[in-house]
């Protein structure tokens, strides 16, 4: 499967799932636009892909509206096209339920929600110009299980497979798809860090292959999407 030097925009790129993504898409020959928040962890990943032609990079925040616009002008500016859009940015801490304050609720669901939509939102005229056009958003499998310390993260992720379903049928006029991934517990440098060690050892039991189950392991299921 290859690219061929199509224009492949990734939000959330210098995560664990985010990196994977952008090395999987470079190797199979596209141009990528790995985006952050922090352009520091974005030259990082720069560094560690010896900095390909093929790779660009913007930083700005997902959840904010002036900075989405000022990306899609750029993209506008400098490709003219997005081939596909991969929705990756997100955020997961682990909260109990009457702890969560409003302001906490109301970051989650901007970075996990309203990101996406802003994102695709602005892009959308781009993606429209491509020959066909994809959409993938990264959602979690939390949302069929449910998590109780992460009620905020977990409401977002579901609202994402609604958005994912209604614009399908909003852009598929245009032959663009729109598809949602919907990722176990992916064991990331940040997961590790931060997750139990217990957790993460019933999670790998509890699969077919009693393994983690790592970033590398989504590559092919959102090319072939893409």
């Amino acid at each position: 499967m290859t690219f061929n030097g199509q224009s492949i925009i990734i939000t959330g790129a210098a995560g664990g799932i985010g990196s994977a993504l952008t090395r999987g898409f470079l190797s199979r020959g596209a141009r990528v636009f790995a985006t952050g928040r922090k352009q520091e962890h974005l030259e990082r990943l720069k560094n560690e892909l010896s900095a390909p032609a093929n790779l660009f990079t913007a930083a700005f925040d997902v959840s904010d509206e002036a900075g989405c616009r000022s990306f899609s002008s750029r993209v506008r500016k400098d490709w003219g096209v997005a081939d596909v859009l991969v929705n990756c940015a997100g955020h997961f801490p682990f909260t109990a339920f009457d702890k969560i304050s409003y302001a906490e609720w109301r970051k989650i669901c901007a970075i996990n929600l309203d990101g996406p939509f802003l994102v695709t939102k602005y892009l959308l005229p781009l993606i429209k110009k491509s020959r066909a056009g994809r959409i993938i958003n990264i959602s979690s499998g939390s949302i069929y299980v449910g998590n109780p310390d992460q009620c905020h993260y977990v409401a977002a992720k579901a609202g994402l497979i609604g958005l994912t379903r209604s614009l399908a049928k909003v852009v598929g006029q245009y032959g663009i798809t729109v598809n949602a991934v919907t990722p176990g517990l992916t064991v990331t440098p940040p997961v590790k860090k931060h997750f139990p060690k217990a957790m993460l050892a019933k999670a790998a039991q509890a699969r077919a292959l009693k393994r983690d189950e790592t970033a590398e392991d989504l590559v092919g299921a959102v090319c072939f999407l893409a």
